[in-house]
């Protein structure tokens, strides 16, 4: 170690990654990382130090407060790095609402501002509050920092950002939001330093996970995106529906009488592939699969992309670049392949050999869209993030 730790907690919906960075004048280096999947039990804390992988599960269950967890995660990390050197704790926080347009130091204003932000990102925010308020438990004097998922989409304009409802319910912050914005920051920033001229142009980025969302960028700059005022909008994920006719939730609370909680956890929790399929949330046990509801959820999951794609297309006027990330985006060959049959009317062709490869350029060399594989990092974003606050 050559300076200061920073370490960055990247939260989703049942996992938190942990980053550790060394730090410094004019350098920033990930030196370790780490996970916890509070999905499993026993609660495991998975740590990657260089070569090394350690898995060692943890007294704590993960329930309620996270003091304890978080305790037991540091004893671990200092085992192996030495903690009197961390000057800061970034956050990756889902939901930034209208008010939150980039990084932030946490001080309780903006905390109260986070927590209230809650009801729309419910899988999610509660996680990051929860882990906020143990590291303030546990380390008071650490400077905490938070980066905003729903930063990067403030660029787009106000048509885009609209819903077709009353004007007052715009003004009150019902609008389009995004998500996924440090993803696709990143891939912004390293698209520009492997083809600076495509950068330039007109690319669209799909961010392909357990949560997925797509987002059309011009000069590195969101356009557009599929997801919402939520995280349930856009193409069908693992487990959440995507777009969905609100005369379905209509009927569900009416004529079916269906609580607010179980159509919540409907939406969430038991929709997407795992719905469609019945058999799994995961793609590859899909892929494995010959069941003909696996088929069914994985040409749905496909079908929407490439519709998304299209739709993106229109709000760029036209495409120069496609671009796949996450976990399924970066490497599951036949899903990007599915996805790119049903654009061969914008001359987009993939060339076989690079796509089973996993290879940075996947398109042929009649395609008229360059089609890219770009590994993402929201870590190395929130890192950079939160250094540029305490450089000042």
């Amino acid at each position: 170690m050559d300076g200061k730790l920073l370490l960055t907690f990247n939260t989703g919906s049942s996992t938190v990654k942990i980053g550790v960075f060394d730090h410094g004048p004019g350098f920033l280096k990930r030196i370790g990382k780490g996970m916890l999947d509070f999905s499993s039990r026993p609660l495991t804390f998975h740590l990657m130090e260089g070569p090394q992988t350690f898995h060692v599960p943890l007294r704590s269950e993960g329930d309620g407060v996270l003091t304890d967890v978080i305790e037991e995660v540091f004893e671990w990390l200092g085992e192996h790095f030495d903690l009197s050197a961390i000057d800061a704790v970034a956050h990756r926080v889902v939901h930034g609402g209208r008010d939150f347009t980039g990084p932030v130091m946490i001080d309780e204003t903006a905390l109260g501002e986070i927590e209230a932000l809650t009801v729309l990102a419910p899988l999610h925010q509660p996680h990051i509050v929860r882990l906020i308020h143990a590291i303030r438990s546990l380390r008071p004097e650490l400077p905490q920092t938070a980066s905003f998922d729903t930063a990067f989409h403030r660029t787009m304009s106000e048509h885009v950002q609209r819903f077709a409802l009353p004007r007052a319910l715009y003004d009150e912050g019902i609008r389009r939001y995004g998500f996924h914005g440090l993803s696709y920051k990143f891939i912004a920033g390293e698209l520009a330093r492997r083809d600076a001229t495509l950068a330039a142009g007109r690319v669209i980025t799909a961010h392909l996970g357990s949560g997925a969302s797509l987002c059309a960028m011009k000069n590195g700059r969101s356009e557009d995106t599929s997801m919402s005022f939520t995280t349930l909008d856009g193409i069908p994920m693992a487990t959440r529906c995507g777009a969905l006719d609100p005369g379905v939730l209509l009927h569900l609370l009416t004529e079916r009488s269906m609580s607010r909680p179980a159509v919540e956890d409907m939406l969430y929790r038991r929709s997407g592939l795992l719905g469609v399929s019945g058999i799994s949330a995961d793609t590859r046990m899909l892929l494995a699969s010959d069941k003909p509801e696996a088929r069914e959820a994985l040409d749905l999951f496909c079908f929407r992309t490439a519709g998304e794609i299209a739709r993106q297309t229109v709000a760029l006027g036209g495409l120069d670049g496609l671009v796949f990330t996450a976990g399924i985006g970066e490497n599951q060959p036949p899903i990007r392949a599915r996805i790119v049959e049903h654009l061969g009317f914008l001359g987009i062709r993939l060339d076989e050999e690079a796509n089973a490869a996993n290879s940075e350029v996947i398109s042929a060399k009649d395609s008229a869209v360059k089609v890219m594989v770009i590994a993402t990092n929201e870590e190395r974003v929130i890192a950079e993030e939160a250094l540029s606050l305490l450089d000042g």
